[in-house]
């Protein structure tokens, strides 16, 4: 019978793993995401003493976090969970099959505990979800990147998807690193990977124009805006698909963020502010043609460009206009309903607008409508 809580045990092993491939990977343990920073600060210090052989000085950290005030339910779980860390790492608590399988993984047998190891758990009715995580980290460890992504595309937390996420990273398992960028994205409120996931959308074959500017636009809307060359292209596909208010808009946030500022900025401000002047000037006139028309296509336009200047309730009106009149590209219509949503923060309706879109000809509008669900999802 074991007396630690293995999963606390797992997730400080994952801590102390070389994970640090991916750059934005987090070295998040329980102690720290349930428990108050004052707590959480003290836990992680026992955690990396632990680590590190001083189990005693991990133990006296315990107790000053335990001397904190006011402990809540999830100070005293985060406590716990160190202390059963701290007694794997002491060699305590565990008896039988249980202790080797500890015991080798700390001693760096990851081949004995992928293999004799947890096949002597499976005998003993042992083999729990959290022996079946530290398995998947021995492998990662090994540097069997594809047999640890094997297990841990089917588990769930925080850590294993972090974990998935670097062992993809290694392996250049692209589809592993998007369901683990996803999910970290959707159900653990962890922005930062949508850098990962747009930059895998960047290298996606069949993108229009159109669906370029989308995700320069996800971009800009999530903060993940690389360098210089990020504004200069996005100001220049923005006037490409004729919104040069947009591309004007996007200059100006390269230069406050003090990333452009050359002469070929100059040149670029210069081009998009002179057909933001002509857009605004014919903008009326655009939009009766638009109303007059027999089908949608200008309307959808229309929608785009109004998006790009922030008039959220235009850009509604004319995409829905467009596409009660039927359009060429019904998908590429409906992303423009559902962003003019997410402008008005109608995240339920831009949600349900997205889920009009179906498989076609064009991919990369089926791409970009999976990726403005999510950014509705999540904001």
């Amino acid at each position: 019978m074991i007396s630690f809580n293995l999963r606390a045990f797992a997730t400080a092993l994952f801590l102390g793993s070389a994970i640090a491939a991916v750059g934005s990977l987090p070295a998040a343990v329980p102690a720290e995401a349930s428990a108050r920073p004052a707590v959480g600060k003290l836990l992680q210090e026992a955690i990396r003493l632990a680590g590190s052989g001083n189990t005693s000085g991990a133990g006296e950290k315990v107790r000053e976090a335990e001397s904190v005030g006011g402990l809540t339910s999830g100070d005293q779980q985060a406590i716990e969970q160190t202390k059963s860390y701290i007694a794997a790492k002491n060699g305590s608590g565990a008896t039988g099959s249980k202790a080797k399988f500890a015991n080798d993984y700390n001693a760096g047998r990851f081949r004995d505990v992928v293999g004799e190891d947890a096949d002597e758990l499976r005998k003993a009715g042992q083999y729990d979800g959290e022996s079946e995580l530290i398995v998947a980290q021995a492998y990662y460890q090994m540097q069997d990147y594809p047999s640890a992504i094997r297990m841990l595309r089917d588990m769930h937390g925080q850590g294993p998807l972090e974990l998935l996420m670097s062992a993809a990273y290694k392996s250049g398992d692209n589809d592993a690193m998007r369901i683990a960028a996803e999910q970290l994205i959707i159900n653990y409120n962890q922005p930062k990977y949508w850098s990962d996931i747009l930059a895998m959308a960047d290298r996606s074959a069949g993108l229009s124009p159109d669906n370029t500017m989308d995700v320069y636009r996800l971009r800009l809307l999530t903060n993940t805006m690389r360098n210089a060359d990020d504004y200069t292209t996005a100001a220049e596909v923005a006037i490409q698909i004729g919104c040069p208010t947009e591309a004007q808009g996007i200059v100006q946030k390269g230069m406050d963020a003090k990333l452009l500022n050359d002469a070929r900025t100059v040149r670029l401000m210069t081009m998009a502010k002179s057909q933001a002047g002509s857009e605004a000037a014919g903008l009326a006139q655009e939009a009766a043609a638009a109303n007059a028309a027999k089908t949608g296509d200008a309307d959808i336009k229309l929608s785009a460009q109004y998006w790009g200047m922030g008039r959220f309730q235009d850009a509604q009106n004319a995409a829905k206009a467009g596409i009660a009149k039927g359009v060429t590209n019904s998908n590429l219509a409906q992303i423009r309903l559902a962003m003019a949503d997410i402008g008005l923060h109608q995240r339920d309706a831009a949600v349900h607008a997205l889920s009009a879109v179906s498989g076609g000809a064009k991919p990369g509008d089926v791409l970009l409508s999976h990726l403005w669900s999510i950014y509705a999802r999540t904001h």
